[in-house]
């Protein structure tokens, strides 16, 4: 499968360099390359681009104002940022960013998230259901956890905490958006502050005293109050 690429970047030397790294790529048919926000949204709206890797820090119309702005197009391309730091990670989360590669730009590096747009298309196409990668800071280091990786998450404040099956991770995302933004995709309000996703439960006890869901690793509450809706969603 071979793919049109978008490159934005204000910085020319930045800019050649990641065309001729995605442009080595066979799976990558066309480099398209923008100096600015604006001059990028332009060429959005007039050719059909698969991918666009944004720097986040472009004077004018930033990486993350382009990233808002295709969303009104009839085709919108996957976003990857590449930037020189990670200050902006949980706004890439806002707008879906398939993944955040941070520079100076390594080959195995650009390759991978290059795979990630390229599994995502073929498993879900691009539809709002198609996985997210969300951003994580482990030890000062910014990496990428996919959202089909998540078991559940609980609330802690306006954060929430992503449970995997071999990690947590801490977000700056409230729980409530998170259920709202992934209920099509499986995950379960039990709890006033937890989410579930259903693939990751085992059993559910909604009689006795204390209903609740069953995962491998952990046995977690359904609210009173859930109970109906959670049989709905589970059960149906």
């Amino acid at each position: 499968m071979s793919v049109v690429v978008l490159v934005a970047e204000d910085e020319a030397p930045a800019r050649a360099e990641l065309v001729a790294l995605l442009s080595a790529d066979p799976r990558v048919a066309e480099v398209h390359a923008a100096s600015s926000g604006a001059e990028a949204l332009r060429l959005l709206e007039r050719v059909d681009v698969a991918v666009a890797f944004l720097d986040i820090h472009m004077p004018g119309l930033s990486g993350l104002d382009l990233a808002r702005g295709v969303a009104r197009l009839r085709e919108r391309p996957a976003i990857v940022f590449v930037t020189a730091d990670d200050a902006g990670a949980v706004e890439a989360f806002d707008v879906e960013a398939v993944d955040f590669v941070l520079k100076p730009v390594r080959v195995e590096r650009l390759r991978r998230a290059l795979d990630r747009v390229l599994d995502r298309t073929i498993d879900a196409g691009p539809t709002p259901a198609a996985d997210e990668a969300i951003p994580v800071t482990v030890g000062g280091v910014t990496r990428m956890v996919r959202r089909a990786d998540v078991r559940w998450v609980q609330a802690q404040g306006d954060y929430s905490r992503l449970y995997t099956a071999a990690s947590a991770h801490l977000v700056r995302v409230p729980l409530s958006e998170l259920a709202d933004r992934w209920a099509e995709v499986g995950f379960v309000r039990v709890h006033r502050s937890t989410l579930v996703h259903r693939d990751a439960i085992v059993e559910v006890r909604l009689s006795g005293a204390a209903p609740s869901v069953v995962l491998a690793e952990i046995e977690l509450p359904i609210s009173r109050r859930l109970v109906p809706s959670v049989r709905d969603a589970l059960l149906r």
